[in-house]
């Protein structure tokens, strides 16, 4: 049996999308730049904050005024906002618990700026004990760079084999395989069964129930 299951936070376990995408946007206006419809925002994220905003303004990215505008603006806006609109993905809360039942470990590891991580998962998930909740922080690279991920196998003493990584994209697909941890995908995110699939997804469940019981087989 796996002793830890880790678990991207955006498009994952939470359904993020709104705020990132209305809280990017108030930066976007703030700079004299055409705001992006929310949809669009399904292949800005995944990449953390810098990346996101750079996705979000296009060209106008190499501007560094207005790049400053938008993520200072950002910064200031979801850290007031980032729970307005973001919920639990159905099931998520019966499926962390399912884990927890049968002495498995649960951490979130995200490429969300590390400030904002712990906040929405009080919030989301207020009843669940995480071993770990990492955001970005900045002395590892972005995902799907696996140091993040190695650097937490390690803190707690696990082997590659003792976990898995759990998340909705390609980032996450490479990021594990660059860790060298074994990796399950969810359809129900921000990209699709189709990318996770194309990037090598060994595995995609289409709900929580699917992914507690394909977990409990490891």
């Amino acid at each position: 049996m796996i002793k830890m299951v880790i678990f991207d936070l955006d498009g994952t376990l939470a359904n993020s999308l709104a705020d990132l995408a209305l809280n990017v946007n108030k930066g976007l206006k703030a700079a004299g730049l055409p705001e992006r419809p929310i949809a669009d925002y399904r292949n800005y994220v995944g990449n953390g904050r810098v990346t996101l905003v750079k996705r979000a303004m296009g060209d106008a990215a190499s501007d560094h005024v207005k790049f400053n505008v938008v993520i200072s603006t950002f910064n200031r806006e979801y850290n007031i906002h980032c729970n307005d609109h973001t919920v639990a993905y159905d099931g998520c809360a019966d499926m962390l618990k399912g884990l927890s039942d049968k002495g498995i470990r649960t951490a979130v590891l995200s490429n969300k700026p590390d400030e904002f991580v712990e906040k929405i998962m009080r919030e989301l998930y207020p009843e669940h004990r995480f071993t770990a909740v990492w955001g970005q922080k900045p002395q590892y690279n972005c995902k799907p760079d696996g140091e993040s991920l190695r650097s937490m196998l390690w803190l707690y003493n696990l082997a590659p084999a003792d976990c898995i990584y759990v998340g909705d994209s390609d980032v996450d697909v490479y990021t594990a395989r660059d860790a060298g941890v074994r990796m399950a995908g969810v359809s129900w995110g921000f990209r699709g069964k189709e990318e996770l699939q194309a990037a090598g997804a060994p595995y995609v469940a289409d709900t929580a129930g699917e992914l507690l019981d394909y977990l409990l087989t490891l």
